[in-house]
């Protein structure tokens, strides 16, 4: 090849590698996670974790009951600063003849963050008219304001089933109007997301430990609410605890069971509820599902060494159960 003319192929095909170099290295990012769903088996129940969102929260101010030193000290060896992006999680059990739904996200009662639960329900193949019954650990706003959706029933199919100290506590007129002015937004997101549901006739409550349906259990686990529940899934010899709010602060509570949280409502009851489910946990092994651990929040207790506090060992991830 003449000499000029191999210059001028060199030449081009410098041009456009560097063309096509930098197109690639132009393409917008998208900022965006895949959907927020995660499944496993336990026994012959299926559990899809689902995602409304993460919220950020100023543990440091909100934590109770220790130093602000030592929560900071815990968060930077978590490598969490002291505003923690919170993942809020729900559960969907399919147990072949029902489908339950526990905890609903908190729609638009917690900020722009949140939300996504339908989004997600939507994504992981089920329809919400599909669910059978749904159970709520507490009537908080992240965990009862997803019932509701452009005004209407979420969940039309669904009977909802809480613990009567909860509904009895938040649906009352006045113990809102007794409460602090900071808290009364607590009760109204409250009464806004479960009145619809009681007007419909589709609100039933029950009291403490109870089985609701056939593997599917609700034990008491009062304190952060007066009728805060878990629920407790059984298939096969198989078990998962799916513990709502018994805890908020992987990186803190884990370490420490006593440290509390202002949202507590008797935070003494609160702490006791939550040693005694890691204690056990701990001893027995079977998984657990938490709603503010980093999504999808499924994974086991082991206790530390020398019997300080606890480890959370996350679920080792599965593309296929």
């Amino acid at each position: 090849m003449d000499r000029s003319i191999s210059v001028i192929v060199t030449a081009v095909f410098i041009a456009c590698a560097s063309i096509a170099t930098t197109a690639q290295a132009e393409a917008p990012m998208v900022r965006t996670q895949a959907p927020g769903y995660y499944r496993v088996m336990v026994g012959d129940f299926e559990i899809t974790a689902l995602s409304d969102g993460t919220v950020n929260l100023p543990v440091v101010k909100l934590l109770t009951n220790a130093k602000p030193k030592k929560i900071s000290s815990a968060l930077k060896a978590g490598f969490l600063n002291e505003a923690v992006e919170t993942s809020v999680n729900a559960f969907l059990v399919n147990t072949g003849s029902k489908l339950v739904l526990i905890d609903t996200g908190a729609a638009g009662l917690f900020g722009p963050t949140l939300g996504n639960l339908l989004l997600n329900l939507k994504a992981s193949g089920y329809k919400p008219e599909q669910v059978d019954e749904i159970y709520i650990t507490h009537m908080h706003a992240d965990h009862v304001g997803g019932l509701i959706s452009d005004g209407t029933l979420a969940f039309p199919n669904a009977v909802l089933r809480i613990d009567k100290a909860d509904t009895d506590y938040w649906l009352s007129e006045s113990n809102m109007n007794a409460a602090p002015e900071g808290a009364k937004g607590f009760f109204k997101g409250a009464m806004a997301s479960v009145n619809p549901y009681v007007a419909a006739g589709k609100l039933k409550t029950y009291e403490g430990n109870s089985e609701l349906v056939p593997g599917l259990r609700a034990q008491s686990a009062y304190g952060h609410t007066p009728g805060h529940t878990v629920y407790a899934v059984e298939s096969k010899g198989e078990k998962l605890e799916l513990w709502g709010d018994l805890m908020h602060v992987a990186a803190v509570q884990f370490e420490d069971p006593g440290v509390t949280i202002q949202f507590d409502t008797d935070s003494k009851r609160a702490a006791k509820s939550r040693k005694q489910a890691f204690a056990d946990a701990a001893k027995h092994g079977y998984l657990i599902g938490l709603s503010h651990v980093a999504f999808p929040g499924l994974g086991h207790l082991r206790s530390a060494p020398g019997g300080k506090g606890y480890i959370w060992v996350p679920l080792n991830y599965s593309s296929l159960k």
